[in-house]
């Protein structure tokens, strides 16, 4: 697999190693001991599933104080994915990185605890896979505004599908229990 690093801290584009031949690919998408060496340190523990139609927006979110690190795909259609640091004291606070992941070019994003996840769906519809490092806790969930102009992400779509609670998130600047930096 090929690791690559992003300009936020933790934040990893993963191409795993395909196999072609004319019956298709094969991929190995995951095998902890090599994961773990590349800068996912803690065991997953729950996996998720998503399907959602064009123009749906799903973000973004974040748990805080059990943070959840994700390691994300797409098994069918096409995403842009965002991450976007909010970890009090990182290097990169507020900023983004974007990626598009397709059941083609079979790219994994990582995302760290402490950083807010979205995405969009820019096909028919998209299967969203994703493992995490923390179980779900409602009570602990966090959505930040995903068109917040401070973060300046371009979703390339000016009117998203989104559900309620997206839709009333705050800003950033508006939340006051963000995860800390952790080097």
């Amino acid at each position: 697999m090929q690791v690559s690093k992003t300009e936020i801290p933790g934040v990893l584009v993963i191409t795993p190693q395909r196999v072609v031949d004319s019956r298709g690919f094969f991929a190995e998408t995951f095998q902890a001991e090599r994961y773990a060496s590349a800068g996912m340190p803690y065991p997953f523990v729950q996996d998720n599933w998503s399907r959602s139609r064009r123009g749906v927006l799903r973000g973004l979110h974040l748990q805080n104080p059990k943070s959840q690190g994700k390691l994300v795909s797409v098994t069918s259609g096409r995403v842009l994915d965002v991450a976007v640091d909010v970890r009090v004291g990182s290097p990169a606070f507020g900023r983004h990185v974007t990626v598009e992941l397709t059941e083609d070019n079979g790219f994994q994003f990582f995302l760290p605890r402490g950083c807010a996840h979205g995405f969009i769906v820019l096909s028919e519809t998209a299967d969203f896979v994703y493992k995490c490092d923390e179980y779900y806790s409602p009570q602990d969930e966090i959505a930040v505004r995903w068109d917040d102009p401070a973060l300046g992400i371009d979703w390339r779509i000016s009117d998203p599908i989104l559900g309620a609670r997206d839709a009333a998130a705050p800003l950033l600047s508006e939340i006051s229990h963000l995860p800390k930096f952790e080097a």
